[in-house]
């Protein structure tokens, strides 16, 4: 079996959702592929949209928090008509001719978009059928979701279930993961003081570790600052920058000599980081909360984002594994008062039972029955197939587009080739052809 795996440079949490998903298939013996669905668009398309995503983050994060909340009251945005609608539109040629070429069973979409993308797909391209489902990451059922039409839909919370079938999703297709996916190593543990030890700290102390994803969004050094001065006696702040270089070089600057304040770029490690933590202070995102999660390591959420993020804090804190406070002063005073309770901690700790691996579960679901999938169809000929798909004879094509009989014959039997910008041209002209004789259908069947 072939799996293709949908994920969106849209920070880090997809890439690695994919990636946990990706190893449960490949240990079951299935052949993975993780590719950006937006590079089937373009490759500038995918950059541009990752670019100004890391920008927002990272500068202005409300700004992305306000625009997922305009975008949830605005379900229009993403009518079939819509300007958003016909730019994801522009990938479905290329995606289809890579689930065909290549012959994948499988295809996962761990983001609305490539689940929109795929759903797109299937429709124009019905011989498509691979097994499919959508991988929600965060817990909320985003907008886009009730435009979508795929196998499965894998959600990390039953509590959601009623969100999913208020739009539509078939109940049968909803099928409840214990929380969201994270990669293999998160779901082992090494002894607390072990993991201190390992990170140069002393056995017993406090310690809180200070990341806001991959990114590093949010105000780190007057955070930190501010942290220095309050936290307990023997406790220490591990602060991660992420791949944020330019708040990398300026806390290196200002704490270099810290006593309780240590500074970390990209740390590759995190599960070890996490082991050795006694809280989580962190921005509640889908992948961090989760890892955290499985952790059971109790949490202290910064909604600097907000947006779908602000689902995640209303979950984790309405279970009692997580508390919230908003500004640097509050939340390095709710850091310290946390620290100097352990029965606080330890109440938050017993809030996050022990998890079961959510991707192996998602990977043995996707590759039961395997006679489900078949393989895809793969067009010889795009004229001839956009040609049949409208309906029309070579004789009736040649005379609504003015091509001679002849060329349009040749073109068909690949006895000759049209320029690329030629055939784009006609394949266009031919899908528009069709959607409107499908509309024309659609009216006279509903009048």
């Amino acid at each position: 079996m072939k799996a293709l795996i949908l994920s969106c440079n849209t920070g880090q949490g997809h890439n690695s959702v994919s990636a946990s998903v990706a190893e449960a298939l490949e240990k079951r013996g299935v052949e993975t592929v993780i590719t950006d669905a937006l590079a089937f668009i373009s490759e500038w398309a995918s950059k541009t949209v990752c670019d100004w995503h890391v920008r927002l983050y990272r500068y202005f994060p409300k700004v992305s928090g306000t625009g997922y909340s305009f975008v949830e009251q605005h379900p229009e945005l993403f009518d079939r008509r819509s300007p958003i609608n016909r730019i994801l539109n522009l990938g479905v040629d290329k995606l289809y001719k890579a689930i065909s070429e290549r012959g994948y069973d499988i295809v996962i979409c761990p983001h609305v978009i490539s689940a929109f993308m795929l759903t797109e797909t299937l429709r124009q391209y019905p011989e498509a059928k691979p097994r499919t489902c959508f991988i929600a990451t965060d817990y909320t059922c985003y907008p886009m979701t009730e435009d979508t039409e795929l196998d499965y839909y894998f959600i990390p919370s039953k509590s959601l279930a009623d969100n999913f079938k208020a739009i539509g999703t078939d109940p049968d297709k909803l099928i409840v993961t214990d929380g969201i996916p994270v990669r293999r190593e998160f779901y082992t543990s090494k002894e607390k003081s072990s993991a201190k030890k390992e990170l140069g700290l002393p056995e017993d102390c406090l310690h809180a570790v200070v990341m806001f994803g991959s990114m590093g969004c949010g105000n780190m050094p007057k955070l930190s600052g501010i942290l220095s001065r309050n936290l307990p006696e023997n406790a220490f702040a591990t602060v991660v920058c992420g791949t944020n270089e330019a708040v990398y070089k300026k806390m290196m600057s200002s704490f270099s000599g810290s006593k309780n304040i240590r500074v970390e770029g990209f740390v590759k490690d995190v599960s070890t980081l996490m082991d050795s933590a006694d809280l989580f202070l962190t921005k509640p995102g889908g992948l961090s909360t989760a890892e955290a999660s499985v952790k059971r390591l109790p949490m202290l959420l910064d909604n600097a984002v907000s947006g779908c993020e602000q689902y995640n804090l209303e979950y984790f804190c309405s279970i009692g594994a997580a508390v919230t406070a908003e500004g640097e002063e509050d939340i390095a005073c709710a850091c310290a008062e946390l620290l100097k309770s352990p029965e606080t901690l330890k109440r938050m700790r017993d809030a996050l039972t022990p998890r079961e691996n959510s991707a192996d579960k998602i990977a043995q679901i996707m590759t039961e029955g395997e006679d489900h999938a078949e393989a895809p169809k793969i067009i010889d000929n795009d004229f001839k197939y956009w040609r049949e798909r409208t309906g029309l004879t070579q004789s009736q094509l040649s005379k609504v587009l003015g091509i001679p009989p002849k060329t349009l014959k040749n073109w068909e039997s690949g006895a000759s080739t049209p320029p690329d910008y030629i055939k784009r041209l006609i394949i266009a002209e031919l899908k528009r052809m069709e959607r409107r004789i499908k509309r024309a259908e659609e009216e006279n069947i509903n009048p």
